[in-house]
């Protein structure tokens, strides 16, 4: 006979949904402090935090401001690009999978 309802869910395989990194970018025109708004504000980090990664952006080039699902991080990046842009500031906000 067929199996039960219970018997199904326990075949059933979850796995996790794939992470993504999001990735600020350095370029010469966002200020600093900017960047660090950014940071506390859109990815919630607190002032050490967010002057850490800062500096990780400013020194090499690039900074990891978290790690998401893809939905979270398309959002964040989406998040960065419109204050970015209100504040004619050219930053960059990139994801790539973990």
């Amino acid at each position: 006979m067929g199996q039960t309802k219970h018997e199904v869910l326990e075949d059933v395989e979850l796995k996790e949904p794939p992470m993504y990194k999001v990735i600020l970018n350095n370029d010469d025109y966002t200020t600093m402090d900017f960047v660090v708004m950014v940071l506390m504000v859109i990815f919630h980090k607190d002032r050490e935090e967010a002057n850490k990664i800062m500096m990780a952006v400013h020194k090499q080039g690039r900074g990891l401001c978290g790690i998401y699902p893809y939905e979270v991080a398309e959002t964040k990046i989406k998040q960065v690009d419109l204050i970015a842009e209100k504040h004619k500031f050219p930053l960059k906000c990139t994801m790539e999978e973990e």
